[in-house]
Parts: structure tokens; C-alpha cells; sequence
């Protein structure tokens, strides 16, 4: 396998890893922009507003569901910019935690795979966790 030698941390980084780990970034941003654009913003699952209302209420829950899928548009952006991917791989995982336990204790129901929802946001967050903390190698010496 190839190596390369990074200056700054001396350790060989290998590109298999470097390969994988922007893959998974495309992925991660991906499932961002899916549920921020297709299933918010255009609506094209009613499902997410239902949510919003159920926990947030019904009289703000189109405007806030925009904003949320927005949001998600905003997070699909900033992983793919690589910038403070430390800071961007923690926002991910509180953010997906929060939104999961919220929907997990108020509106199980609505949830595609009802509380098993939250064994698919667990496995998102590893997903995250090993792509910044064990892949990206390179971060290690940022802010």
C-alpha cells in the first residue's frame, strides 16, 4: 500500500484510509442534503413536518421545518468544505443525538422505523465518529 508522510504529524498516512474517508464525507453530506432538501425544504416527505409539529407544534411547522432543512443543507456544506472537521464531526453527532432522543421520547410514532430509528442514528454517529477521530488523521492538529 502507498504511504505518504505527512510533515507535520510523522506518521504515515495511509490512502487507502484517505480514499475511504472522503467517500464516507461524500456520504455523510449526502444524507444531510437528501433530508435537508428533498424531505424539508421541497417537502417531498410530509412526514418531517408532522415530526416538527408533534414536538415544536403545529402553527410555526412549515416555516420550521424550512429552517431546519436549511440547516441540514448548511451542515451538507460545512462537511464538505473540511473546514474545523473536528468541530463539524461533534455539531453532527449532538445535533443527530438531540434530534433523535426529541423524536424517540415525543413522537416515536411518526419515525419511519419508530424507536428503531435511533439504532440507525447510532450507527450514523459511529459512522461520523470513525470517519473524523480514526481515518482523518490529518486533523490531529486542529482547532
Amino acid at each position: 500500500m502507498d504511504k505518504v508522510y505527512l510533515s507535520y504529524i510523522h506518521e504515515p498516512v495511509d490512502m487507502t484510509d484517505r480514499v475511504n474517508q472522503k467517500l464516507i464525507n461524500y456520504f455523510i453530506a449526502t444524507v444531510w442534503i437528501v433530508n435537508g432538501l428533498f424531505c424539508k425544504m421541497l417537502g417531498l416527505v410530509p412526514r418531517h413536518r408532522l415530526i416538527v409539529a408533534g414536538i415544536l407544534g403545529d402553527d410555526y411547522s412549515k416555516p420550521l421545518t424550512l429552517l431546519i432543512g436549511s440547516l441540514e443543507i448548511g451542515m451538507a456544506l460545512w462537511v464538505l468544505s473540511r473546514i474545523k472537521t473536528r468541530l463539524t464531526a461533534v455539531a453532527q453527532m449532538l445535533v443527530i443525538a438531540t434530534m433523535n432522543i426529541l423524536e424517540f421520547a415525543l413522537v416515536p410514532d411518526l419515525l419511519l422505523w419508530g424507536r428503531a430509528n435511533a439504532l440507525f442514528a447510532f450507527m450514523f454517529i459511529l459512522l461520523i465518529y470513525y470517519n473524523e477521530f480514526k481515518l482523518n488523521r490529518t486533523s490531529s492538529t486542529q482547532a
